[in-house]
């Protein structure tokens, strides 16, 4: 186990990417913040969790999300997060056919409510038609933009990785996001989707969070991040398996359509 000291001096060998104020940097579209406009209203008025597919903003409270069925508890969306990643190959954080002729690599932060836009309207779409398929492996790299439950849910992410559940952890954090830097990625809220992801074995990752392979994982992250001058979350460069790796949407967030372009450009098409 690391200590906590030991990790922040290892974090800080490498230059770490600039925080980026949520006033600047990646925006969302106005059809996506008048969306999420409209369904944090709604939050507010029903003490219910609302599945959200498309926005910019912050979702419900962590701690009020959890639910008890048949005494387990749970996340919403977790059965829907289950099938979306169902019988596709992982491996750390790697989703997708290991020999996939098209590689995308992501870069997020998992209380960036711009990557939830992403994460929640286009990815479900990209999964289904081209990850399942074998066409792409999406290469998830978590890093820390907007405050400590970014780290905090990074390294969450990652020992999830270490049991090949990265992609199940990262997109159910999205589901039930919480406004940023408000504390909300606790240990309870991190448990409880360890707990929803079928096969991940919950205390091992809670005690592997902190430990020296998930800090090195990070540490390695980072250096990525800077080599390929992220300066934004949700970036996401994509290519041929084995050669150059382009960002599609260098300053923007990529919709679908871009996306899917990209894949056929890196398929020749």
């Amino acid at each position: 186990m690391t200590s906590g000291k030991k990790a922040r001096q290892e974090r800080q060998a490498v230059k770490r990417p600039p925080v980026r104020s949520t006033g600047g940097g990646r925006q969302a579209s106005p059809k996506v913040l008048a969306i999420v406009t409209v369904a944090i209203a709604v939050a507010a008025i029903a003490a219910v969790v609302v599945f959200v597919v498309a926005g910019r903003g912050s979702g419900s409270s962590g701690s009020s999300n959890l639910v008890t069925t048949n005494g387990a508890t749970t996340l919403p969306d977790a059965g829907a997060v289950t099938k979306m990643f169902n019988g596709i190959p992982q491996h750390g954080n790697v989703v997708g056919k290991p020999g996939a002729p098209v590689t995308m690599v992501q870069y997020i932060d998992l209380q960036c409510p711009v990557c939830r836009a992403f994460e929640t309207e286009v990815m479900p779409t990209i999964v289904a038609r081209y990850v399942r398929n074998g066409t792409v492996k999406v290469v998830t790299r978590p890093i820390a933009f907007i405050g400590a439950d970014s780290e905090t849910g990074r390294r969450a992410a990652m020992a999830a990785g270490l049991q090949n559940r990265l992609s199940q952890f990262t997109q159910l954090m999205y589901f039930n996001q919480g406004p940023e830097n408000s504390g909300w990625l606790t240990n309870n809220l991190i448990g409880a989707a360890y707990a929803s992801i079928p096969g991940l074995r919950s205390q091992q990752a809670l005690d592997s969070k902190n430990s020296s392979a998930v800090l090195s994982q990070l540490h390695t992250f980072d250096q990525q991040a800077n080599t390929d001058q992220v300066h934004g979350t949700p970036t996401v460069f994509i290519g041929k398996t084995g050669g150059k790796l382009t960002d599609i949407a260098p300053g923007g967030v990529p919709d679908a359509s871009t996306v899917e372009a990209a894949i056929k450009r890196a398929q020749g098409q």
